[in-house]
């Protein structure tokens, strides 16, 4: 086995090690040399390559959402470094722990006319839990050091003396960012700087320190729990909210308990990954309808809650906000180990403590209330799921029409990735299968990285993926499909409405070129050719004989990834879906 030559590169990989650390995601690059060859060298680590960065970045983030432990991305020096930024945001929102690792010039070598040179220290410092600045080690590129920059070895000083603080600095640095990563699930970036050469190898690792992972235990203690549960089992309106929750998050018996409550109303997300007959999976398709009647105000008041109990990520549903805004309820409790957004300014009280032990504690405190507030809104939701279907029968070939099959064609068991705009929002309106697990990059919800993050996380699932995407957010992330990893059971189904359809529901709207050109951004795209690029299958439907017959045989097994391509017309997918709400209504 070959070990890079550089000692401060021996290092960052031994800690990674020692942190297991196995899932490296490298983009090529010259730099970062002497890191690729020691991961990749090393059995150990499972390598990678991604050539884009901000495919990569995203990918990694895929890996991370799946595994819930940190994934290394690593770069080159340079411009490259700057691409990771969109994933960077998206794993800080939503409490995935990435570890940056980027290759930097010698600091002497910075802001002096040299190629692939910019300021990368604390360039993430916005958006990250920690960051990581190495020093340049003195015992490689001796003479070269003394030529640029002979202060960094004083010629009153010991070369080895040095070098062992700088070692001692880097191990603290990196263990520093290991277990912030680790300890509170967010990214953090390591800049490690190299002089030339680095392709220079050894067969021996000449690091000989002991290397030990700082990890912190969870906070358990809640305090006085049982006050909360008494000021709880006075309300007779409760509402618990769910965003965005990884599959299994919570005991099957809480759930059961909370959802059996007559006073407690659960609205959830198609993201939320759960499953009851008491919950509320479709948010505004109750809001809406309210919002289009005389006395909308009386009835948001019969929906306002006492109290609010929130849990997971981010919420979809800019309706529940705006509800949540305006009719805000008295108290306000989040749960979450890490951080608590105050999203409906009201937030009274943050549960620092993981979901389950909260809920353990909290629930044998309390006691159902006898209540109309659930069956009564339980109620409105049995309407309008009935309204639902008689609605579909109605409406032509359309975006809903396409998203109402295809919630009901995925095969069970699998894993869908959703990507964000018009996807995801229409994906709320439909009953996923419970068997089903469902995910989002939900922490920025942008559209940028959801094709890479479903490639990446399909790396790390049992069951088949199903990407469902709209066509502004595959053709902007295609890159994601540039890698030699792709799963054969991986489909993609493409909704192409020929621009950013989610615009002409908002206000605004106008039926003129400007609109079609820089809001809509309309376009003749189809996906054939990229499916011809990276060898995957494809089948285009463009109508509704044509959607059922692909769908029948789409997920049969196969020896290539595949994608459906579904063309809907672009005029009539608004009105069709704003129309729905005044239906059920």
């Amino acid at each position: 086995m070959r070990y890079p030559s550089i000692p401060s590169a021996q290092l960052l990989i031994q800690y990674c090690k020692a942190a297991e650390i196995s899932q490296i995601v490298i983009s090529p690059g010259s730099r970062n040399a002497p890191l690729i060859i020691g991961f990749t060298e090393d059995p150990y680590f499972d390598c990678y390559s991604i050539v884009d960065e901000r495919c990569a970045a995203f990918v990694a983030t895929g890996m991370a959402q799946q595994l819930k432990h940190p994934v290394v991305v690593l770069c080159t020096s340079g411009s490259a470094l700057l691409n990771f930024y969109p994933a960077v945001a998206e794993a800080y929102y939503s409490n995935h722990p990435l570890i940056i690792i980027s290759a930097d010039r010698p600091p002497y070598k910075i802001d002096i006319g040299d190629g692939q040179t910019i300021r990368q220290d604390h360039v993430f410092d916005r958006h990250i839990g920690y960051s990581a600045n190495l020093r340049q080690d003195i015992t490689h590129a001796t003479a070269t050091i003394k030529k640029l920059d002979p202060a960094m070895i004083p010629q009153d000083g010991s070369p080895g003396d040095i070098q062992a603080t700088i070692m001692e600095f880097n191990g603290q640095e990196i263990n520093r960012a290991l277990s912030t990563a680790i300890n509170t699930c967010v990214p953090v970036h390591i800049n490690i700087p190299f002089e030339e050469p680095l392709y220079n190898t050894l067969d021996f690792s000449d690091i000989g320190t002991s290397i030990k992972i700082d990890k912190q235990l969870g906070d358990n203690t809640l305090g006085d729990i049982e006050t909360f549960a008494a000021q709880w089992n006075t309300a007779k309106r409760k509402m618990i909210l769910v965003g965005v929750l990884p599959p299994n998050e919570i005991e099957s018996k809480w759930l059961e308990i909370l959802a059996s409550d007559p006073s407690v109303l659960i609205f959830t997300e198609t993201t939320s990954n759960l499953h009851n007959a008491n919950i509320l999976p479709s948010i505004d398709s109750i809001i809406a309808p309210i919002e289009k009647l005389a006395g909308k105000d009386e009835l948001f008041r019969e929906l306002q809650p006492d109290m609010l109990l929130t849990f997971g990520g981010l919420v979809v549903s800019k309706k529940i906000k705006a509800f949540l805004r305006q009719y805000k309820p008295a108290v306000h409790w989040h749960v979450h180990e890490n951080r608590a957004f105050n999203t409906f300014f009201g937030l009274s009280h943050h549960f620092k403590v993981g979901l389950n032990t909260f809920l353990e504690r909290f629930i044998p405190g309390t006691k159902h209330v006898a209540s109309t507030y659930r069956d009564h809104w339980i109620g409105k939701r049995d309407h309008y799921v009935k309204r639902r279907q008689e609605y579909l029968q109605t409406i032509p070939f359309s975006d809903m029409w396409v998203f109402d099959k295809i919630v009901r064609s995925l095969p069970k068991g699998a894993m869908v990735q959703l990507a964000n705009s018009s996807t995801v929002r229409y994906a709320q309106l439909f009953d996923m299968d419970p068997s089903l697990t469902v995910f989002c990059n939900r922490g920025t919800s942008g559209i940028d990285g959801s094709t890479s993050t479903a490639v990446g996380a399909s790396w790390h699932n049992e069951t088949p993926t199903v990407l469902i995407t709209g066509d502004l957010s595959f053709f902007y992330d295609s890159n994601g499909l540039w890698n030699q990893y792709l799963r054969s059971d991986f489909r993609i189904i493409l909704i192409n409405n020929g621009g950013g359809g989610i615009f002409r529901i908002l206000p605004g709207k106008e039926d003129s070129e400007n609109f079609k050109t820089f809001f809509e951004t309309a376009h003749q795209l189809n996906a054939e050719p990229i499916c011809s690029l990276y060898n995957i299958g494809y089948e285009l439907a463009t109508d509704e004989a044509e959607v059922l017959q692909a769908l029948n045989h789409f997920y049969d097994t196969s020896d290539r990834p595949k994608l459906l391509e579904i063309k809907t017309p672009s005029e009539i997918n608004d009105k069709i879906l704003l129309a729905y709400f005044d239906f059920i209504s």
